[in-house]
């Protein structure tokens, strides 16, 4: 009889992945709606960005992905509070899909994080600037199509009111990866 036996690596990556699932779905309970858009401020996006700037694009996705399954199965992580499948279809549900994108994205152009070689800071902005941008393809489509808004209308509403806090959340995010990448990378190779 075979027993599995998980090692001290995959322990840890398992603990990071349903650590940052749990941190984007803590980030829906700060939520602030907006008079003139039907999308809330939440720190969701900060979080899938932080998975994948942290824990690099597979593990990241795999963090986002499981907070995403969490939600669309019916915990009420999403948005205001929410969960199930019909959330997808609300004027925010394109974002959803935008978080995991986000993870992707940042780890992809951030790398792999590695105890022996330090991330350029510039590599590091990059990736929170194309991660927090990618959230909005899905995001701002979405919102044009349950809207049924001109562009320029579903980007006034799911776009710019954004913009200003979401470089104050990719700031805070591209300080804290530099700051811990090296520690997580430590581990994860180990």
């Amino acid at each position: 009889m075979k027993t599995a036996v998980i090692t001290r690596k995959t322990g840890i990556r398992l603990s990071l992945v349903a650590l940052f699932a749990a941190l984007t779905a803590a980030g829906t309970f700060i939520s602030i709606p907006l008079p003139f858009s039907p999308v809330p401020i939440v720190l969701q996006n900060m979080f899938a960005l932080l998975a994948g700037l942290l824990l690099g694009p597979w593990l990241g996705c795999a963090a986002v992905g499981f907070y995403l399954v969490a939600g669309l199965i019916g915990a009420p992580i999403f948005a205001g509070a929410s969960g199930g499948i019909a959330h997808i279809l609300t004027p925010s549900g394109g974002y959803l899909f935008g978080y995991f994108l986000a993870a992707v994205t940042a780890g992809l152009i951030a790398g792999m994080p590695r105890a022996d070689r330090k991330t350029a800071l510039w590599r590091l902005i990059c990736a929170a600037t194309a991660g927090l941008l990618i959230v909005y393809v899905p995001g701002v489509a979405r919102l044009k199509f349950v809207l049924d808004a001109s562009w320029g209308r579903a980007v006034a509403a799911g776009f710019v009111p954004f913009v200003i806090g979401d470089a104050i959340k990719g700031a805070v995010a591209v300080i804290i990866a530099a700051r811990l990448r090296p520690l997580v990378a430590d581990n994860l190779e180990r």
